[in-house]
């Protein structure tokens, strides 16, 4: 009689772990699961439960709990900006952030149209030169010219952003500038106010009272590894985007105050080590007015669309990593222990979690993290942590910022798609044949929720591999124009 073949040791781990899931029951509820987060990179797990009932009644409304799950947990998505980390969701805060500076421009999201009609620039700010570098030069007609290296570079050249000399290039002033980038824009803004008033020849507190300066801006990550900012700057009414500006207010005034108030604006970093630095914006700026209509470059979409582009880049871009260098064991103490300390046995006492020479990055980039780290382990320099920030390459700032009465926010755009889900989960309970409360019910809600890890098990991350699959195969479809949009 033949005997049976064992072909467990042929089989992936990936596939024995979907037969499992599959004989857990309720195939189709995992599927879902996976399906709804659409493809995220590492979903965070969850176990818990909630319940909503009436107060007046006590009925019980919804409730939901993750012991009822066929894996025993909930799969929700991480949230990860960066497309680096999770291009999934790094696509729906670039969505969000599009909708948020769209709104500020054109209306919509509870932002009257009128905002069309406000006064508004974009501006770029650039980084000041700390030692010449290679780059792609171009002439007056548009032709690219040689570098001053005297070689006409490609556009992917690795040399491209790195210092022609780099024994004399500045890193200390490269990384210190990228580490108070946010506060110079902080006493940019702040300057901005100071020269329009005086401009204006009234008071800064009587044009508060007649005006708001409002603005949304991203961080982009130049080849050279510093920052740079693109940002929108609008005359608003003193309640924002609510109220229209005074009349007499023009994007001239916006356009001739931008220039004297980059000029005043300086930080000044003491430090007996390094030396005193002063730290201001570069030479080069770009200011020009953003046009409501179709008549111009620089329109409501335009923009909008090339600010949510960068909102989801990094400093990867620049050709760092994407990871925290300082070690989790001994959180970059080098030691671990209470009142008797050993050397942390996964740094051995480096703070590192990876040595930065082995870092798989351009020697430039390398270099300005090193500056960074060593920048980090001096005492007038603590508050900026620029060991925490040495994958950074020294910037700490939020890559995505806006004024409180620019337009709407990120929360809420999630709370409306949060009312859309349970709007649709009501509407499946009356398909059920199931009531649901009036809108003027009091409803109580009682959740227990615990993390429990992140990522998928290797059967998921089969599915979640499909799943990514037929998202990209149907997006691709549907910009050739194969199916309707």
């Amino acid at each position: 009689m033949p005997r049976d073949l064992d072909l467990r040791h042929v089989i992936s781990p990936a596939v024995r772990d979907l037969i499992e899931l599959a004989n857990l029951g309720d195939f189709d509820r995992t599927r879902e699961q996976i399906n709804h987060l659409r493809g995220c990179t590492r979903p965070i797990n969850l176990v818990g439960h909630t319940t909503t009932r009436d107060h007046t009644t006590g009925e019980t409304i919804r409730s939901y709990s993750t012991s009822d799950e066929p894996t025993g947990r909930l799969l929700t998505t991480c949230g990860n900006r960066r497309a680096s980390r999770c291009p999934t969701c790094s696509r729906l805060y670039a969505a969000d952030t599009y909708h948020l500076i769209r709104a500020g421009l054109s209306g919509g999201k509870n932002v009257p149209e009128t905002i069309r009609t406000h006064p508004r620039v974009f501006l770029t700010l650039t980084a000041p030169s700390f030692g010449p570098v290679h780059n792609r030069p171009t002439a007056t007609d548009g032709k690219p010219q040689p570098c001053r290296c005297g070689t006409r570079h490609p556009d992917s050249a690795p040399e491209l952003g790195t210092p022609l000399s780099p024994k004399t290039y500045d890193y200390t002033g490269a990384v210190l500038w990228n580490a108070h980038a946010s506060a110079l824009w902080a006493r940019f803004t702040l300057n901005l106010r100071r020269t329009l008033a005086a401009n204006f020849g009234i008071t800064q507190k009587d044009m508060n009272a007649a005006l708001r300066i409002s603005f949304a801006k991203v961080a982009e990550y130049q080849q050279r590894g510093l920052v740079h900012f693109h940002a929108v700057i609008r005359f608003d009414g003193p309640d924002g985007h609510t109220s229209p500006p005074p009349a007499w207010v023009s994007a001239d005034h916006l356009l001739r105050a931008i220039k004297p108030a980059l000029k005043r604006t300086t930080l000044t970093v003491v430090s007996d080590t390094v030396g005193d630095r002063e730290i201001g914006w570069g030479k080069r700026f770009k200011v020009d007015e953003i046009t409501a209509l179709g008549d111009g470059e620089l329109t409501d979409k335009a923009v909008a669309g090339y600010i949510a582009k960068y909102a989801t880049k990094s400093a990867e871009d620049s050709g760092t990593v994407d990871r925290s260098l300082v070690c989790r064991t001994c959180s970059g103490r080098g030691t671990v222990g209470g009142r008797i300390r050993e050397l942390c046995p996964d740094c051995e006492g480096t703070r590192q979690a990876e040595p930065l020479r082995d870092l798989p990055v351009h020697q430039h980039v390398r270099q300005m993290i090193r500056t960074a780290w060593d920048l980090g382990g001096l005492p007038e320099f603590a508050d900026l942590k620029l060991c925490k920030w040495a994958h950074m390459l020294g910037f700490r700032g939020h890559f995505s910022t806006k004024s409180r009465a620019y337009s709407t926010t990120l929360g809420a755009l999630r709370d409306v798609r949060r009312a859309w889900r349970l709007a649709q989960a009501d509407a499946a309970r009356i398909r059920a044949g199931h009531s649901v409360p009036a809108p003027d019910t009091v409803l109580v809600t009682e959740s227990s929720w615990a993390y429990l890890a992140s990522g998928y098990r290797p059967g998921e991350e089969l599915l979640a591999n499909q799943t990514r699959h037929d998202i990209n195969q149907a997006q691709r479809r549907k910009h050739e124009g194969l199916e309707p949009a």
